[in-house]
């Protein structure tokens, strides 16, 4: 089955949530024209990845105007469902397009980094909230539970994925390895050259295709920021989104500095040939020696009866 998967290379806008979905918008005829059966964008593309931001954070104490801080981002946050998931349902339908997006969604007073799932026949099919945020990130985002992961059929594959270094969570990968993915979905920050190996080992592991979307951040100075200990002439972040196959090999990008729409022809039947001498979670697998129990239920802090 022959099929065709793209990465939308872009970045939050200094602007805020507004001005980054409408710079998502201003892709459509782009994605229209490469007539793509999927498109994965980057990790918290709307409500931002405030890359160096400390938010005034300091062991034992907060500043004021880290709360400040943080009362901004938390305003640029979006709500699950809400009125730019309805835009985004709404352009998976025109594009007849399904769509991976990562988002920072609000519920209550916590922040969630969060992958959405969009089809074109029932918009919001699904999210998942990354499990553990990375180093400073548990500052501002709450953790992610079991009943958040899911693999969905689309016209495009059975599709899944994690979210940035979530990838390097091998029981998280197995957890969904076992849901039979075919395309694997990584929207990320993460733009160095370790981060392209980790993507090919992780398609060859579990002989999937797979769609990494990385954010693409100007330098300090062209944002008229500061940020400590970074280099004000280097982009924050540089992009290097990449489409990979089943066996590891780069079949587009990394695009590096700019923004722009990746895409690669694929055929699902190469994923029986690919799992012809390893099938992760089948004939390769151990259960007699190891075996993965997996809570999906949610976890509520407070339960109300009767």
């Amino acid at each position: 089955m022959k099929k065709r998967i793209s990465a939308l290379q872009i970045g939050t806008k200094p602007q805020g949530t507004q001005a980054t979905l409408e710079a998502i918008l201003s892709f459509e005829s782009a994605i229209k024209e490469a007539q793509t059966d999927l498109v994965v964008m980057p990790e918290a593309l709307l409500g931002g990845y405030p890359k160096g931001e400390i938010f005034g954070t300091r062991l034992g104490y907060r500043l004021p105007e880290g709360r400040e801080s943080f009362k901004q981002y938390f305003d640029e946050a979006i709500a699950v469902p809400g009125p730019e998931t309805r835009e985004l349902a709404d352009l998976a339908a025109r594009l007849n397009t399904n769509l991976v997006i990562s988002v920072i969604e609000k519920q209550g007073s916590t922040l969630y980094c969060t992958s959405l799932y969009f089809t074109p026949e029932d918009g919001l099919a699904a999210k998942h909230r990354k499990l553990m945020p990375t180093g400073t990130e548990r500052l501002i985002w709450g953790q992610g539970d079991g009943s958040t992961l899911p693999a969905i059929n689309t016209s495009a594959g059975r599709i899944s994925g994690a979210i940035c270094w979530e990838n390097h969570m091998p029981l998280l990968r197995m957890a969904l390895y076992g849901k039979g993915v075919d395309i694997w979905c990584a929207p990320t920050v993460d733009e160095r050259e370790i981060w392209q190996c980790s993507m090919r080992h992780i398609a060859h592991e579990g002989r999937m295709f797979l769609v990494s979307a990385c954010q693409v951040q100007p330098s300090p100075d062209a944002l008229g920021i500061k940020v400590e200990n970074w280099d004000a002439q280097r982009p924050l972040i540089a992009g290097g989104s990449v489409i990979v196959s089943p066996m590891g090999d780069i079949l587009a990008g990394p695009l590096k500095h700019e923004e722009g729409l990746i895409t690669a022809d694929i055929d699902l039947e190469d994923l029986k040939r690919a799992r012809y001498d390893f099938d992760v979670n089948g004939h390769y697998a151990r259960p007699d020696v190891f075996s993965l129990q997996v809570d999906e239920s949610e976890k509520r802090s407070v339960v109300y009866s009767g």
